[in-house]
């Protein structure tokens, strides 16, 4: 094609020329010709692109078709139950309730509910009325002078830098209009984390907000932002589930002198948070430093987030907290299915325990070592839909953040380019033109319809399954496919059984 296009390219050029100038008119043909051909000759001899040097020209419709690939498979391809990591009815359910429009669907289930892997409530024949009160919970343990009666569904972490301005302002005005906290991320607390909306402010690696120039602890800028009325909660960031064992990534592309300000960094260069924290380096340290944070925020419910791991580190962390009688007020746990805005994929692919197990060992290690009624268990890691919410609890979550769900509620579509700063809708970019798009007065209603829409789900789940309250959440309310195989066995004949034992005889 290469050489075709040379050969052929060059005849063409000049032909056109020749009739242009034989009728003297229509000259932007051959000029337009040749500024391709122009264009051809460089890709036929440039060495980075194998595609464009093989088929000049034509390769870039190649480049064309895969920058778009995402959207074709999203609104050409994908079935209503397709989609990755969440698929089109999940995504379509909370774009419904954020509008607070109805959120029934048409005909039935389109999920394949005799698989194995199906999930559902057994619902109770005396099913109750549902509550009108959405579930908080009291968070704060015996060394907390400054409880907080939480929300039981959250935003989680996101920092500004990752998200835009605007999505912060709507994210925190409609956690004030829901009475719900809003977790800042590990990018330091922005002045558009300032809307009157409760805080959970979370200190990852890199220390922003409150560092020194060597990137290090500063308590005095600690204190004087985790006293601000508006922090409820502080939250350390050992590991996330997405990329647990790497440290936070912010886009050098979305360093803007003021994100850098805030952050205390290099405006422009890509910030790479350590892989671990430099005020500690074993579970002793680590409580430690939640009883300084304690101390210095003025007895606000101070706890540590993680992805599990190696889950003797973990074991080790209970240990010490009956050795050194300093207890966190929460741990969070995210699951390997958590989501970022930048991650190398063997990271988010391959790398921690995904949120289910890692709950279920975190409740018997706690309840092993005696500490469980001494600190509440949040969940984080794809909790999006009011069933999520109760299998979490289910497993022995006391409450749940989520932030892709929240994102939804902004208007996300999932065109996964959180990392490039082209996030088209606004949310997930430092792009002034596509910031505008967003608009603050409808996406903060948006989040508190979709909080509230939510929980209500959760209520009515319930009250279905004859349940009064939380409390009387358990795994006895779920079923699950593999349970369906059983029964089968139960009551149909093991027709290859059968034909073993005629064998025999």
């Amino acid at each position: 094609m290469r050489d075709k296009f040379l050969s052929w390219g060059i005849v063409l050029v000049l032909a056109t020329w020749a009739v242009a100038l034989l009728i003297r008119a229509h000259y932007w043909i051959p000029t337009l010709l040749s500024a391709i051909y122009a264009l051809g000759v460089y890709n036929a001899y440039q060495s980075k692109h194998a595609i464009l040097r093989n088929f000049p020209v034509l390769g870039y419709f190649r480049y064309f078709f895969e920058s778009i690939s995402p959207e074709m498979q999203q609104y050409f391809i994908e079935r209503e139950t397709d989609g990755k990591p969440f698929p089109r009815n999940q995504r379509s359910a909370v774009y419904r309730r954020a509008k607070n429009l109805s959120d029934t669907v048409a005909f039935g289930t389109q999920l394949e509910v005799n698989h194995r892997k199906y999930e559902g409530i057994k619902h109770s024949i005396y099913a109750k009325s549902p509550s009108e009160e959405l579930p908080r919970v009291w968070v704060g343990g015996e060394q907390c002078t400054q409880p907080y009666h939480a929300s039981l569904f959250n935003i989680s972490a996101m920092s500004f830098g990752a998200l835009s301005d605007r999505a912060q302002i709507s994210l925190n005005r409609g956690a004030k209009k829901g009475n719900f906290y809003h977790n800042t991320g590990e990018g330091g607390i922005s002045p558009y984390h300032m809307e009157g909306g409760d805080l959970c402010w979370q200190i990852g690696t890199g220390y922003f907000g409150c560092r020194d120039d060597e990137g290090k602890f500063n308590p005095e800028l600690f204190a004087k932002y985790s006293t601000l009325p508006n922090v409820k909660m502080v939250e350390i960031k050992l590991s996330q589930g997405a990329k647990p064992g790497h440290g936070g990534v912010l886009p050098g592309v979305k360093n803007t002198p003021e994100i850098a300000a805030i952050r205390h960094v290099t405006p422009g260069m890509t910030v790479i948070s350590p892989p671990s924290h430099t005020s500690f380096s074993d579970a002793a340290g680590l409580l430690r430093f939640v009883q300084e944070l304690r101390e210095l925020s003025g007895g606000k419910p101070v706890g540590f987030k993680l992805c599990i791991g190696d889950t003797k580190e973990f074991e080790d962390i209970c240990v010490q907290m009956n050795v050194l009688k300093i207890y966190p007020d929460f741990i969070t746990i995210d699951g390997a299915e958590g989501g970022t805005g930048a991650a190398p994929p063997e990271f988010s692919d391959g790398v921690g325990m995904p949120l289910e197990p890692a709950l279920i060992f975190v409740n018997r290690t706690l309840n092993n070592y005696n500490l469980r009624h001494k600190l509440r268990v949040i969940a984080s890691g794809k909790v999006l839909t009011s069933l999520d919410i109760l299998r979490a609890v289910a497993m022995g979550a006391d409450m749940c953040n989520n932030a892709r769900g929240f994102m939804f509620s902004l208007g996300c579509i999932q065109a996964l380019r959180c990392n490039s700063n082209n996030c088209p809708t606004g949310v997930a970019t430092q792009d002034k033109m596509l910031i505008k798009g967003l608009d603050v007065t409808d996406k903060a209603e948006r989040v508190y319809h979709f909080h509230k829409n939510t929980l209500h789900t959760c209520n009515e789940l319930i009250a279905a399954a004859g349940r009064s309250s939380y409390e009387e959440v358990d795994a006895t309310m779920f079923m699950r496919g593999d349970e369906f195989d059983h029964l089968a066995d139960l009551y149909f004949p093991d027709i290859l059984g059968n034909v073993k034992q005629k064998a025999r005889s």
